[in-house]
């Protein structure tokens, strides 16, 4: 892998993405200093589909350190809407013509943070009519800090970041997750997984949608899909993979926007072959929710 170029990146103090870093830092923390601590655990559409009080308290602080230096703009986070396809897709059509809306994951990974598993995160978008212009996602447990400005490129560490080289699925690395649907989605999904296992360098599923979409523009992993999905998991981590020279969209072929539920997000070398395969696995045959 060639060597990551550094490039200063300077952040105004006054802007917004310096108000979504300041907030997903600090809420980081503090959700950090919870592991372990949680009092209660309730499930939403599964019992694979978790949420604490840790979570909302986490959406909370969040809301209050963004609408506190935009208070005019929309916010739209995933505690705030209810369990379902359904209850997602009617919140994200409310705010798809906003001209400014943040649509938040508090805790994306909350099933590791509950099992002490250190791979979670807080992920912040903001979106302008609709199209992402800044995505920030913090991991605390490794305290590494991915920020994303339109135009502007995507860094870790205040390092420009680049997707990986990888040019055929035989030599790549590849995510994937497990829906918390346990039904036709989860089929399509393990159908997926038994056609890609022997095409591929290998596969992980690390548990948080955001932090895959970080890795895959960090050229961690070469790529990452995942089945129902709602825009606070993808749209921080869709414009830190396009701004990393990646592509994402909807497993069907579709380009990204805030509506897409079934993610395929590639070093963009592989991800002709990737869809492909997946294709041919079955799951070129899901809606395309909009």
């Amino acid at each position: 892998m060639e060597e990551q170029q550094k490039v200063p990146y300077v952040v105004s103090g006054k802007s917004k993405v310096a108000v979504a870093i300041n907030a997903a830092s600090k809420t980081g923390e503090w959700i950090k200093s919870k592991l372990g601590d949680y009092k209660q655990l309730n499930t939403k559409v599964s019992s694979q589909d978790l949420v604490t009080e840790v979570d909302k308290g986490a959406e909370q602080m969040i809301r209050k350190l963004i609408l506190t230096y935009c208070p005019d703009d929309e916010f739209l986070g995933e505690e705030s809407v209810g369990a379902g396809a359904a209850a997602s897709a009617q919140a994200i059509n409310a705010v798809k013509d906003s001209e400014y809306v943040w649509i938040v994951d508090p805790i994306d990974g909350t099933t590791n943070f509950v099992h002490g598993f250190p791979y979670y995160c807080v992920s912040i978008a903001l979106a302008h009519k609709g199209e992402v212009i800044i995505g920030v996602i913090y991991d605390p447990s490794h305290d590494e800090l991915f920020v994303a400005e339109k135009g502007k490129g995507a860094y870790v560490h205040g390092n420009l970041m680049k997707v990986s080289q990888e040019a055929t699925l035989g030599e790549s690395l590849v995510a994937t997750g497990f829906p918390a649907d346990r039904g036709e989605s989860l089929r399509l999904n393990m159908s997926g997984l038994n056609a890609i296992v022997p095409k591929v360098r290998s596969i992980r599923n690390g548990g948080s949608a955001a932090l895959h979409l970080a890795y895959v523009a960090a050229g961690r992993l070469s790529a990452y899909w995942e089945i129902g999905l709602n825009a606070w998991d993808l749209a921080a981590g869709s414009l830190l993979v396009t701004e990393s020279g990646g592509r994402i969209g909807d497993i069907s072929g579709e380009d990204y926007h805030l509506a897409v539920r079934n993610v395929l997000a590639t070093n963009g070398h592989i991800h002709q072959e990737l869809m492909t395969e997946l294709h041919e696995a079955g799951l070129q045959d899901i809606p395309a929710q909009k």
